[in-house]
């Protein structure tokens, strides 16, 4: 399969994955200390977890369609598709590129939630740190890829203790769900070694830096305010292994 080629269906594929999400999106979207939401916000439940967020009992007689009532599937079709067309072009046919791919739809999920009630879920964060690690592993069997699963492992361990040192440190400043979202983490960026969790880690401070610098400025916040450090690892991430893949 040719790169191009390679890069449309990976586009395709984050566009089916990333419109299944909003449902998801919509549950996990519970804050912190809440159980998860199990109804719509007219008290009807909500059945499953992948699909749009709707509720066909809260239906409008004039229009014939159910009331959203979370993320819509669009934008989320958008920024998947891009972030797989974006991991295909970097990586090329290389094996890993599967479990990019597998990941990369979770990851969107994880930035949409954290943005919406500042919380990481800890049945996304863990099994993505444990996915990322066994799927790297298998990958690691099959001939012409590109990373060492050991440096992944021991990427895990390194960037999840760090975040535990810092939320240590300053509790109110880094909560606990970064430090498991850390090990998933630490996992992919230590596929392609030690440079690329270097890089990956130094981009997710310096976006989440300049994103609480944006909001004092704009006077919607002040330096104690907390942010939603999630997206900013998670896209410090992305950046540190596209350009590791890039130059794998």
């Amino acid at each position: 399969m040719s790169t191009g080629l390679l890069v449309a269906v990976a586009a395709l594929w984050g566009a089916a994955a990333g419109a299944l999400l909003p449902r998801a999106a919509y549950r996990f979207s519970a804050p912190s200390g809440e159980p998860w939401r199990a109804a719509c916000p007219g008290g009807h439940a909500v059945r499953g977890w992948l699909g749009p967020a709707s509720c066909r009992d809260c239906e409008d007689p004039g229009h014939g369609h159910g009331h959203g009532h979370g993320p819509r599937a669009t934008p989320l079709a958008v920024a998947t598709a891009a972030v797989c067309a974006a991991l295909a072009a970097a990586t090329g046919t290389r094996p890993e590129i599967g479990v990019w791919l597998l990941l990369a739809p979770v990851g969107v999920l994880l930035t949409v939630v954290d943005f919406r009630v500042r919380r990481l879920p800890d049945p996304l964060t863990l099994p993505f740190a444990a996915a990322a690690l066994a799927l790297l592993g298998l990958t690691a069997l099959v001939p012409e890829h590109a990373g060492e699963w050991t440096t992944s492992l021991l990427g895990s361990l390194a960037l999840g203790g760090g975040y535990l040192v810092l939320f240590l440190i300053n509790p109110t400043g880094m909560g606990f769900g970064d430090v498991k979202l850390a090990l998933g983490a630490g996992a992919v960026l230590g596929w392609y070694g030690w440079p690329t969790v270097l890089l990956g880690t130094f981009a997710g401070f310096l976006l989440g830096a300049l994103y609480g610098a944006a909001l004092v400025l704009a006077r919607r916040a002040d330096r104690k305010t907390a942010i939603p450090f999630g997206p900013f690892l998670i896209t410090g991430a992305l950046l540190g292994l596209l350009a590791g893949a890039y130059t794998a």
